[in-house]
């Protein structure tokens, strides 16, 4: 990762305070130029979408079917065959409870398992710690792992939902065929007060399978957000472990508007005669801008969800031919990692624009990020 002195990481902070123009200085926080790490301290204070998953708690065992006597007459035997379909009825959603309850038990396992890995991250990253430990890293691989066991928890959820709603058919196919047999010939009265209870305990069943598709609907909604919201986090966290410095949430987790287009003619018309948001000077090989870089357009989303930025890259243009050609090949690929590492970031990628522009007057490639 791009790891440089303190020296250098101040001189990129300070780069940015002074590439806000006065007319924006009630927009942004102060961002202090040694702490970039703190605005991002600052911003998990606010409200965050995610948190723990939560599932529903509805357990759906059926109440069983009420045993009757033999009557003798052809209504009774329809009757008796229909009791034996509401016990299998009842028997497949007992079933389906119980996986539920098992799908659910290890998505809630599963969740804790991973929030730990991570909370353990975050408090290695907030005391401070070596750019890409390797202890971290393999936490971070396993908090993944885990994390994959969510989607496999949202498949079964869906295999079951598929099949509690042929479960739903088949009982409402029940209920009117229990209601169908009042119509029926030759009953006595015993008939008819079997048949009641079967119609009753029948439409029992068919709310408690509702009920149990409905919370199994739910549980799938919740942990597919959940997974979304937890992906972005742990990719945003892949950056902080590289760098060896605590990150807040993902920028992707955020609710946008709709961001203004680049300008007419691109972003590159921008230099010069606008004030960047940030600017990063590459007159190192390796420069740690991306905390720093991570505050301001923090703190930009926070004060103007609906921004978007305009990324730059500014190639010096000092020396001959060849040497400007150079100069203009390397600020590319310096803007293209500036892109890189704020998509890694969590910013969605149609929140960004790319352009490249040479300065006659500098001596050094610079990358400019522009607000819009």
């Amino acid at each position: 990762m791009k790891r440089v002195t303190g020296l250098t990481a101040v001189a990129v902070a300070i780069t940015i305070l002074a590439g806000c123009s006065s007319d924006d200085a009630d927009l942004w926080p102060s961002l202090e130029a040694g702490d970039p790490a703190g605005a991002a301290q600052t911003s998990q204070n606010q409200p965050q979408p995610g948190g723990p998953l939560q599932l529903n708690t509805g357990v759906f065992e059926p109440a069983g079917v009420t045993p009757g006597q033999p009557t003798g007459t052809a209504v009774g035997q329809r009757v008796e065959g229909l009791r034996v379909d509401l016990q299998r009825l009842q028997s497949q959603v007992g079933e389906e409870n119980s996986l539920l309850q098992q799908f659910r038990g290890d998505a809630r396992e599963t969740a804790r398992n991973y929030n730990t890995m991570v909370s353990t991250i975050n408090a290695r990253l907030q005391t401070g710690t070596t750019p890409g430990n390797p202890e971290l890293v393999q936490l971070w691989n396993d908090s993944q792992l885990e994390l994959a066991q969510v989607a496999t928890s949202i498949n079964n959820m869906n295999a079951l939902a598929a099949n509690t709603g042929a479960t739903a058919s088949l009982s409402a196919f029940l209920l009117d065929s229990v209601r169908a047999t009042y119509g029926l010939q030759g009953a006595i009265d015993e008939d008819h007060r079997q048949l009641a209870v079967l119609e009753d305990e029948t439409n029992q069943t068919v709310v408690l399978i509702e009920r149990l598709l409905t919370e199994l609907t739910e549980d799938v909604q919740r942990q597919t957000a959940y997974l979304a919201f937890e992906r972005s986090e742990l990719t945003a966290l892949s950056v902080a472990i590289r760098n060896g410095e605590f990150f807040a949430g993902s920028l992707g987790n955020r609710s946008f508007g709709i961001a203004a287009p680049p300008p007419t003619g691109g972003a590159a018309s921008l230099v010069g005669r606008a004030q960047p948001l940030v600017v990063i000077r590459f007159d190192q090989s390796n420069v740690e801008y991306e905390p720093a870089l991570y505050g301001a357009v923090n703190q930009a989303l926070a004060a103007r969800p609906n921004a978007g930025f305009d990324v730059v890259s500014v190639a010096a243009g000092a020396g001959g031919q060849g040497q400007v050609a150079l100069a203009s090949g390397r600020s590319v690929r310096n803007a293209e990692a500036v892109v890189r590492s704020l998509t890694d970031m969590g910013l969605p990628a149609d929140r960004v624009s790319v352009s490249a522009a040479t300065n006659p007057a500098a001596a050094i490639n610079e990358v400019h990020v522009y607000l819009r």
